[in-house]
């Protein structure tokens, strides 16, 4: 028994894997083996024949093996076939029914082959196998390489030097290079875009610790399409063999691009709706056309771009038409940068006055009231973006690659445009940023033109005011006087108040600071006739408590108008005032040398009400004595006490009566009137000179 019969061709080939610990592919398979000499008779009897038909050794030795295993019916052809095969020298490969020794027939894999020993000896020798064992290997193997080459998860067999053995074509697909290109390679030779240093790491410790790693989540643009963001789910695992010997690592990688930009798609989505929430809440806070540009743009950088700048017509802001050819003429209400501060101030600088040809795509963006989006900018877009040949080299300098301008519109009219650039961002605009431009662009444009006509009808309301208050005589007999009057804050409470001095008959002056309740143009239009008023039945002479019952029989003729009065006339050669209010808050008085006081006065009734009669206080104003008449916006707060207010004015004017007039009204409306206050102020303040 010695060698096996390698003559013909094909037969012999050296052993793979000679010194390495052994598959359990054979046990799975548990292959018998059986000798027969020339006459059929059992030589040789393998554990596995033992298991397979049933036989010891020692009940299949030296017996003959047609009469051991083949029924009755069929040794006529086995002894044939084994005839042929030991004359011939062919081999013999089939399946036919063995008697087991239970008496049970079953169906046998053979092959079968003669054997040549030195000393010229023929042998056959046959390997059996159970044929339900061999169906249910095949069955495993066909159903494991019709799920590696059809399963649409990409898989891989990589060796325990992380090289890759196998791949199925789905992980073709995926990885967009064919299997050629993976066997016997490395992951950073095959997938280069990816962070291949951390990928290997983490297919080293499958490997070392058998920890299993599943579901990992790999983003990446591969080089097959490179303007697309990809993702997967990677799992990785050990292979190892029956016997416990490790293999290598296999993965599954399952393409989840669409499932990837769905989810960006949702989180863009919520956080635009994120940021049209914070735009309506931040955005308008003021009336104040450069205060809500600077808000757009806070808003939209960086989440929206790198760089923001909010154009605003020059000609909306002086309430002109825009011309709708040749240049356009803008001023660069707010501009925010996130990474490129040096092209944030060069390409438009903030306040001053740009001109842009009507080549300009920002140009374009006004003219056609539509936004205008670049979405891959290249040297010769950016001559068309920028203002100057220098501003475009900033901008190309600073990587500006991406382009987004839309029009700022409300109520039909446009009035400037809102431009974008992604510098830092790799990303380019698309629509979905320009849907979303247009409508944070559309709530600060109404926001603008609301802060437009507020400015404007804020102007005409101070206008009216300033034109009605009086110009005061440059001299007055025995008096030094100073006046203030600060608007209010917002335009819907600019109009009421006024002060007034006249010299009357006599060397005698009138003081007079009154305040129409109301707002607006209407209360100014209403103080401007009670001022008129004022000064003609103080003309006449009358006491003071007459001039307010004739000016409370005018009012009561105006629709819808209250006012408080305090009316005070001034005699220096007696020395003495005579005064009288209507509703009015009480003067303050600072006698030489003493703290200031409030006069305790009647206080009457606003006119406008009618029906009661005003009375006349007389009290000495010599020289030296200082008296205050103001409105009710110096004093009274939303949060503060009224008293509380007026003892912080008679402080005011106790600390400043050695000063000028002057300084003195400025230090009151300073200590008492904060910036932007509700209520409109009229102040005067009067002194006897020695």
């Amino acid at each position: 028994m010695g060698s096996t019969d390698t003559t013909r061709p094909g037969r012999g080939r050296p052993l793979a894997g000679a010194g390495t610990s052994p598959t359990g592919l054979l046990d799975l398979l548990s292959v018998a083996a059986v000798v027969l000499d020339t006459n059929g008779r059992v030589v040789f009897w393998s554990p596995q024949a033992e298991d397979l038909f049933g036989y010891t050794a020692e009940e299949a030795l030296g017996r003959y093996a047609v009469h051991l295993l083949v029924n009755e019916e069929h040794r006529d052809e086995v002894v044939a076939l084994f005839a042929e095969v030991m004359q011939s020298g062919t081999d013999w490969a089939g399946a036919f029914p063995v008697r087991h020794k239970n008496g049970s027939t079953r169906l046998v894999e053979f092959r079968n082959m003669r054997l040549l020993d030195d000393l010229g000896d023929t042998y056959a020798l046959g390997l059996a196998v159970d044929q339900a064992t061999v169906a249910r290997v095949e069955r495993g193997v066909a159903l494991s390489a019709r799920l590696v080459t059809q399963s649409p998860i990409g898989l891989a067999i990589l060796d325990p030097d992380l090289r890759y053995l196998t791949v199925n074509p789905a992980l073709e697909r995926i990885h967009g290079r064919s299997a050629a290109d993976h066997l016997g390679r490395r992951v950073q030779d095959v997938l280069p875009f990816l962070d291949t240093e951390a990928i290997e790491g983490r297919l080293r410790r499958v490997l070392e610790t058998g920890q299993p790693v599943t579901d990992r989540y790999v983003v990446g643009r591969p080089t097959f399409d490179p303007h697309r963001e990809h993702a997967w789910s990677v799992s990785i695992h050990r292979l190892e063999d029956a016997a416990g010997r490790v293999l290598g690592v296999a993965t599954s990688v399952i393409d989840i691009t669409e499932r990837h930009e769905a989810m960006i798609a949702a989180t863009r989505a919520r956080n635009r709706l994120a940021m049209i929430a914070g735009a309506s809440a931040s955005i308008g806070s003021t009336l104040d056309v450069e205060q809500t540009a600077h808000e757009l743009a806070g808003v939209v950088v960086p989440d929206l771009a790198d760089i923001a700048t909010v154009h605003v017509l020059d000609s909306v802001l002086r309430g002109r038409t825009p011309s709708v050819t040749g240049p356009a003429r803008f001023r660069a209400a707010a501009v925010a940068a996130a990474h490129a501060p040096e092209a944030a101030r060069v390409a438009d600088p903030p306040g001053e006055l740009a001109r842009y040809d009507s080549d300009r795509l920002l140009t374009q963006c006004v003219r056609t009231r539509r936004p205008v989006l670049v979405a891959e900018t290249t040297r010769q877009d950016l001559r068309r973006i920028a203002r100057t040949s220098e501003a475009a080299s900033v901008l190309e300098r600073t990587g500006v690659h991406s382009y987004l301008a839309v029009p700022l519109l409300a109520r039909g009219e446009v009035l400037g445009a809102l431009s974008l650039e992604r510098t830092g961002t790799p990303a380019s605009f698309d629509d979905d940023d320009t849907l979303l431009a247009c409508e944070l662009a559309g709530r600060a444009a109404t926001c603008i033109d609301n802060a437009r006509w507020y400015q404007s009808v804020r102007n005409t309301a101070l206008t009216l005011q300033r034109r009605l208050l009086p110009q005061l005589p440059s001299r007055l007999p025995g008096l030094a006087i100073a006046c203030r009057y600060l608007p209010a804050g917002a335009v819907s409470e600019i109009g009421g108040d006024w002060f007034d001095a006249m010299r009357l008959p006599g060397d005698r002056t009138a003081l007079v600071v009154g305040d129409v309740m109301g707002s607006g143009i209407n209360a100014a239009a209403s103080m401007g006739q009670l001022r008129s008023a004022t000064r003609a039945f103080a003309g006449l002479d009358l006491d003071p408590a007459e001039v307010l019952r004739q000016l409370d029989r005018l009012t009561e003729d105006v629709e819808h108008t209250i006012a408080t009065c305090a009316y005070c006339r001034y005699d220096p050669e007696q020395g003495r005032c005579r005064i009288s209010l209507a509703g009015h808050l009480p003067p303050a008085l600072v006698r030489s040398g003493r703290p200031a006081r409030l006069l305790d006065l009647p206080s009457g009734v606003p006119l406008g009400v009618g029906g009661t009669a005003f009375e006349t206080t007389e009290f000495a104003f010599r020289p030296g004595d200082q008296l205050a008449l103001y409105t009710d916006g110096l004093v009274e707060t939303r949060c503060d006490p009224i008293d509380a207010r007026l003892g912080t004015l008679l402080d005011a004017l106790t600390a400043t009566a050695g000063q000028g007039l002057g300084e003195t009204c400025d230090r009151i409306l300073e200590t008492l009137r904060p910036p932007g206050g509700d209520d409109d102020v009229a102040l005067l303040v009067a002194r006897v000179e020695p």
